[in-house]
C-alpha cells in the first residue's frame, strides 16, 4: 500500500486518486488571500482533499465543503478529512458540480477555490484513463463552473482559481458574464528563464484594479525561491 503523504499537520493518502498531490494544489492552497472574515469554504473537485485541508490550516472558517464526483477520489478525501485535526469542519459531498448548485441554491459561500481540469481544447476519449479524464475540461467547462460559482458566492466573496496561462483571456471573458472579475493575477514561472505556465486569480463581484506579480518557484533544479519557500513553509515537512 501507498504511503500517505505527510505534511507539518496533517496527511494525505493518495492511493485511490487519479489526480496525484501536485504543484498547482499545493500553489492555490497556499496562495489564495483568506480574510478573517471568511466563514465557510467550498472546493469544487476536491481529489485529494488536499487544498480544502490547507485552507483548513490557515482559516478559523467553521464551515469547509468539498466536492468530488469521481467516487475512489472521494472516499480518499473523506478519509483524509477525519483523519486530519479539522475533521469537525471538513465535509465532502459526492455529486455533480450541477446537483450540486441545484441542491444547494440558498448556501453562499464567502470562499470558493478549484483547480479545475485543464486540457480545454480536448474530449476525454471513451477509454480515457481516470487521470485524463480528472484532468478534462469536458467533465467542467469554465462556462458551467463560472456559472455556477456566481450563484454560490456570498455578496463579498472571493473566487480563486489556478489555470494555465493560455486559458487566462477566455476565463476573465466567461467570469465576466456571470459578473465576476479578476482582482488579483499571480503569474507563476518554473525558473526566471522559463516561460509563464499558470495563473493564479482571484475574482469578486467588485470590479476594481487589478493587482498583478509574479511568482518563480525555482532558482535552479530542486532549489526554490525564498519567495516559493515562504509560501509554502507552513505546510512541507522539508523544502
Amino acid at each position: 500500500m501507498e504511503t500517505p503523504f505527510r505534511f507539518k499537520e496533517f496527511s494525505i493518502a493518495q492511493d485511490k486518486c487519479a489526480m496525484k498531490i501536485g504543484t498547482d494544489g499545493v500553489l492555490l492552497g497556499a496562495w489564495t488571500p483568506i480574510s478573517p472574515e471568511v466563514n465557510s469554504i467550498l472546493d469544487i473537485g476536491a481529489g485529494t482533499g488536499i487544498i480544502a485541508l490547507m485552507l483548513a490550516q490557515r482559516s478559523a472558517a467553521e464551515t469547509i465543503d468539498a466536492l468530488e464526483i469521481d467516487e475512489d477520489a472521494y472516499e480518499q478525501a473523506v478519509g483524509n478529512f477525519e483523519n486530519s485535526p479539522w475533521g469537525d469542519r471538513l465535509f465532502c459531498y459526492h455529486a455533480a458540480f450541477d446537483e450540486f448548485v441545484e441542491e444547494m441554491q440558498d448556501e453562499k459561500y464567502d470562499l470558493i477555490v478549484s483547480n479545475p481540469p485543464f486540457f480545454a481544447n480536448t474530449t476525454a476519449s471513451e477509454n480515457a484513463t481516470s487521470r485524463e479524464t480528472a484532468r478534462s475540461q469536458a467533465s467542467l467547462p469554465f462556462e458551467e463552473l463560472l456559472q455556477g460559482v456566481s450563484q454560490l458566492l456570498s455578496e463579498n466573496g472571493t473566487f480563486s482559481i489556478i489555470i494555465p496561462k493560455e486559458e487566462e483571456s477566455a476565463i476573465v471573458e466567461i467570469a465576466s458574464i456571470n459578473k465576476l472579475y479578476p482582482n488579483k493575477i499571480t503569474e507563476v514561472k518554473g525558473t526566471a528563464a522559463s516561460k509563464v505556465k499558470r495563473s493564479l486569480i482571484t475574482f469578486q463581484f467588485l470590479q476594481k484594479e487589478i493587482e498583478r506579480d509574479l511568482l518563480i518557484l525555482e532558482e535552479s533544479r530542486h532549489k526554490y525561491t525564498p519567495q516559493y519557500k515562504k509560501m509554502v513553509a507552513p505546510f512541507y515537512l522539508k523544502l
